[in-house]
């Protein structure tokens, strides 16, 4: 981490720049940066409604679909997972963990040109499959990975 970066928000311009920002984006003159919450999706029990209520329908299995992460995860509240797809245009990845109490972990939004990747850290109550749906050009593609957790991460 860079500690000159964190050290212009301590100095009189800095401070400004950032209320100036939060100002301009209270108006609505500048866009939001969080997209707008799904909360059926986040709030289904059970997989398959996770999938519905997220707007997935059909899926098509992909090899091209990269998910590194541990076969045995000693602790499911913080487990390593790197997701890459090298469908072309790939605009979404959205993860689900199938036996969590809540599936839809997180999603993942991409525009033009950027390469879909995401290394994050995600809770999973107990060993299940973790799924991965990245979404290209109207069609969604699934890939899923089992990892086995030895202490559950969302009791």
């Amino acid at each position: 981490m860079n500690p000159r970066r964190r050290s212009l928000f301590a100095t009189p311009l800095g401070l400004s720049l950032l209320r100036t920002t939060r100002w301009l984006a209270a108006l609505g003159v500048l866009p939001a940066f969080a997209a707008e919450w799904n909360k059926a999706a986040f709030d289904a029990k059970v997989f398959a409604d996770s999938l519905k209520n997220f707007g997935i329908d059909k899926t098509s299995e992909s090899a091209e679909i990269m998910i590194r992460a541990p076969d045995i995860a000693e602790n499911g509240a913080a487990v390593p997972i790197e997701i890459a797809s090298k469908i072309p245009a790939t605009r979404r990845i959205v993860i689900f963990a199938e036996k969590n109490p809540q599936p839809l972990v997180a999603s993942f939004e991409f525009g033009e040109d950027v390469e879909a990747y995401v290394s994050t850290r995600i809770k999973i109550g107990e060993s299940s499959l973790v799924h991965v749906v990245a979404t290209a050009d109207g069609h969604d593609y699934i890939a899923s990975k089992d990892i086995k957790v030895t202490i559950g991460g969302c009791g």
